[in-house]
């Protein structure tokens, strides 16, 4: 069990629309009133940030990010980077600036990519290397931390005067994707030594790489025992890091669930399969046709989970559900029930060691204030409780 008090939740901004189903056109456009009214209904409710996704039909996730941070005061916005999409120097100038205009708030989310049509459609020579694209992931981040943290103490009249580049500033950098002479950002971070990275993806060399650059390791909803499994891959890197290098680095572990809160179970699971009611089996033929084509190893495990429940009518677990990976990719798992059983299966995941839950529902409206009345106070009241207990042993 861990032993981290601090558990935090996030809520999921619906930036390429929302509605009461999934599957079908979105009913509510994602406008900058609607946005934000997610974004402040989710802060009112409790949730520390907000994880703001990028790809397909979302809207560009910094320029949400930027309108949300100014229309809230302790939300936090977890804004999407794609590597090689954006030159990492710029990257870190971006993510620099949101986070003085927002007060220390930016919070960085690193997409590898999984979807090779988004990927084929946004131009990355990358599309179809898996492997490849981490590789060059690894690049970027140490080019973008380099660039914050060889920015501090040069203030903008050094950089006008070209004093950005002198051997001071930082050391080149040389890769096999990037080349740099000297990686400087500005301005100075508020956050130091710069705004925290989180990193998600199944194979082993995500895991690698977040062992060395991440401050949160992001997991999609599995079963409890799937994700022991990656928790204790993850620490087992973590500890061979620590051996080789000498530097014991912290990280967080985060769920990326959905969240169906009723009260009485009947009524929540009624709301659950009222989800997909509106889908085509044609819709759903070529949603997971798409999602087979992933070369995402996150994505296939959905798939696997989604095959192997669809027997027990998609029920993968206590409060478990995959129905919504028939026609959602990501993180589709829904953890269902009333409030006390929603909150108990959360308990059992911060018991396993996940400390960061970003969480979402349909329509994400109504969702946040749902979640935040009844299952976030219980779930902080039982969190409270196991603490003193596993203090007392």
């Amino acid at each position: 069990m861990t032993t981290n008090n601090d558990v935090r939740f996030g809520w999921f901004l619906p930036t390429a629309g929302d509605g009461k189903y999934v599957g079908v056109a979105p009913e509510r456009k994602p406008t900058l009133d609607y946005l934000v009214d997610v974004a402040q209904t989710a802060e009112k409710a409790g949730f520390g940030f907000v994880l703001i996704p990028t790809g397909g039909a979302c809207v560009d996730a910094w320029v949400v990010g930027s309108a949300v941070m100014s229309h809230t005061t302790t939300l936090r916005p977890l804004v999407a980077v794609r590597p090689g999409l954006i030159a990492p120097v710029l990257a870190a100038r971006m993510g620099a600036a949101l986070d003085v205009l927002s007060n220390g708030r930016a919070m960085i989310n690193v997409v590898t990519g999984s979807s090779v049509q988004d990927l084929e459609e946004l131009g990355d020579p990358l599309a179809h290397s898996h492997d490849e694209r981490y590789e060059r992931a690894e690049e970027y981040l140490e080019v973008m931390k380099r660039a914050w943290t060889n920015s501090d103490g040069l203030a903008a009249s050094e950089f006008a005067e070209g004093k950005a580049n002198d051997t001071a500033a930082g050391e080149p950098f040389t890769g096999k994707y990037y080349q740099f002479n000297r990686p400087v950002s500005a301005p100075k971070t508020v956050q130091q030594p710069h705004p925290p990275f989180f990193l998600g993806g199944s194979s082993k060399m995500a895991k690698q790489i977040a062992v060395q650059y991440a401050d949160t390791f992001l997991m999609w909803g599995e079963p409890h025992d799937w994700i022991r499994e990656q928790i204790e891959e993850v620490e087992a890197i973590r500890n061979e890091y620590a051996v080789e290098t000498g530097e014991e680095r912290t990280l967080r572990y985060g769920l990326r669930a959905q969240v169906l809160v009723r009260d009485t179970e009947e009524e929540a699971w009624a709301a659950a399969w009222e989800l997909i009611s509106q889908v085509s089996p044609e819709a759903t033929r070529q949603a997971q046709q798409s999602f087979a084509q992933t070369d995402a190893t996150n994505q296939r495990r959905q798939n696997e989970l989604r095959e192997k429940s669809q027997k027990d009518r998609f029920v993968a677990g206590p409060n478990l559900w995959t129905g919504l990976s028939t026609v959602r990719s990501g993180g589709a798992i829904l953890i269902v029930g009333t409030a006390e059983q929603v909150s108990d299966r959360l308990i059992e995941y911060a018991e396993l060691g996940v400390s960061t839950f970003i969480l979402s529902g349909y329509p994400h409206l109504e969702e946040a204030e749902i979640f935040g009345r009844k299952a976030l106070p219980l779930f902080h009241e039982k969190w409270a409780q196991k603490q003193k207990q596993f203090a007392a042993r």
